[in-house]
């Protein structure tokens, strides 16, 4: 009796482990129409668990619509995506409908990005096996949810007015010291009120139209200000325990709390250096371990941000705190880049 009804448990975990198994991998890559700035269509790859055979490749319209219309309905499913501008709110969607969604991380495939003969069929093809295989290959990425999304793209709006400020502020000076003039020194929000009437006169019909639209974007960059400011207060109260870090504002204390959304899912403050690109890159091979730059991947706003932090608090207004002697003696063993590297400790740090 116990034989048999061991049998029957096994028989019993078999079904499930097939069951288990037959369910289907699909893999959806999506494109850009050809010809276009925008994707018009994505490509579908579904093969089957078991053999890995290729049961169906087509295309479908990258739109909230036609997803819902092809996947509802459908039988549970692992879908592997690539990483990219649609891949935010597909992976909210398809999760959102019970799906297991995977989000590739194309940069480490080197089977996608070094590929000799690189087509979108032959991408969803590759992305749908790996995702069949082990979901580890893929180096799957975690998208952040809707509300954090629409709350960065205040900040990255607040980022382009300011690079445009900037290019267009260094394009006046540029201009006025062609004509053997020099302008005062003097920050990016002022900068339209300090130079007028020092402008020469034969660039006046040139640059008075730029001055107007420096005065308009500082302008709108301090509505932006108010409307982060506000934002932090009401929606993200941790904000206000992150400023009283020396050198931390309102917006680098908002982009953290917005990037990494979730502490927890790091394992330590290393793991978060990593995440944001501010450790040094490593090729190492037997003997040879060289010393490289800081890898510069992840979230580039927040890095900028904490690295700015840490110049502010390393420089002559920054307050007294262990964090600064902390950078200050590292600026102190000299070499080429001592401050650029104490800079980078502290942004460590923070």
């Amino acid at each position: 009796m116990k034989r048999a009804g061991s049998m029957g448990l096994m028989e019993a975990r078999g079904r499930k482990a097939l069951a288990m198994s037959q369910i289907s991998s699909v893999t959806v890559a999506w494109m850009s129409a050809t010809g276009t700035a925008t994707c018009a269509s994505s490509t579908l790859c579904l093969i089957d668990t078991i053999s890995g055979e290729v049961l169906e490749e087509s295309r479908i319209a990258t739109s909230p619509a036609a997803f819902e219309r092809r996947f509802s309905g459908c039988e549970p499913m692992r879908i592997a995506l690539e990483a990219g501008t649609h891949s935010p709110w597909i992976s909210r969607l398809l999760e959102g409908r019970g799906y297991e969604v995977l989000v590739a991380n194309a940069r480490k495939l080197r089977l996608i990005y070094a590929e000799g003969k690189k087509t979108d069929r032959l991408d969803g093809e590759n992305l749908a096996h790996l995702a069949r295989l082990d979901p580890k290959l893929l180096s799957p990425l975690k998208h952040r949810g809707e509300a954090p999304q629409a709350h960065l793209a205040l900040v990255r709006s607040r980022e382009a007015l300011v690079g445009a400020r900037t290019k267009l502020v260094n394009h006046v000076r540029g201009s006025v010291k062609s004509f053997g003039a020099r302008l005062p020194k003097c920050s990016a929000e002022s900068f339209h009120k300090k130079v007028a009437g020092r402008l020469p006169e034969e660039l006046l019909p040139a640059l008075e139209p730029l001055l107007d639209t420096i005065a308009s974007l500082s302008a709108q960059i301090r509505e932006y200000d108010r409307r982060l400011e506000t934002l932090a207060e009401e929606l993200y109260p941790e904000t206000q325990l992150l400023r009283q870090v020396p050198g931390v504002g309102m917006l680098t204390a908002l982009v953290v709390v917005l990037t990494l959304e979730d502490p927890f899912r790091f394992d330590d403050g290393r793991a978060v250096d990593a995440y944001l690109g501010l450790v040094s890159g490593r090729d190492q091979s037997g003997d040879s371990d060289p010393q490289r730059r800081i890898s510069k991947k992840g979230d580039r706003v927040l890095r900028r941000l904490l690295v700015g932090s840490a110049h502010y608090l390393l420089g002559p207004f920054g307050e007294d705190s262990d964090l600064k002697r902390h950078g200050e003696k590292i600026a102190e063993r000299g070499g080429r880049i001592a401050k650029k590297r104490a800079e980078v400790a502290v942004a460590r740090k923070l």
